[in-house]
């Protein structure tokens, strides 16, 4: 039995490129938008991946060294310098757990299941 592990974001027959572009993109909306609406399972992903960068935006020497590991996973700077300057200081003494995935609804379509991600503070 794996205890206290989180399962990591499986895209169904899908290479790892994709899946990590997908993540990245989330990430990018995410910090720029601070909420989200997608599926159950992208935003389980999402909450493990903005919890590492918001404890390594914190950790940091230097904002300019936080910013530009930031720009290793991010899209645009923009979002870089929002989660380093805005997001990450709510968070200095939370050692994880700063989203919130509240469920919404069932699509349509293929009835997945829509939530909403969003920071705590």
């Amino acid at each position: 039995m794996r205890h206290r592990v989180k399962k990591t974001f499986d895209f169904n027959h899908k290479p790892g490129q994709h899946s990590r572009s997908v993540l990245r993109n989330l990430a990018t909306s995410f910090f720029l938008h601070k909420s989200l609406v997608t599926t159950e399972k992208r935003a389980k992903a999402l909450s493990i991946l903005v919890d590492r960068m918001v404890r390594a935006a914190n950790t940091a020497d230097s904002s300019m060294k936080a910013i530009r590991d930031a720009m290793a996973v991010l899209y645009t700077e923009v979002s870089s310098r929002e989660l380093v300057e805005r997001v990450a200081p709510k968070f200095k003494d939370r050692p994880s757990g700063c989203t919130r995935i509240t469920p919404i609804k069932y699509r349509d379509g293929d009835s997945a299941k829509l939530v909403k991600i969003e920071f705590v503070a």
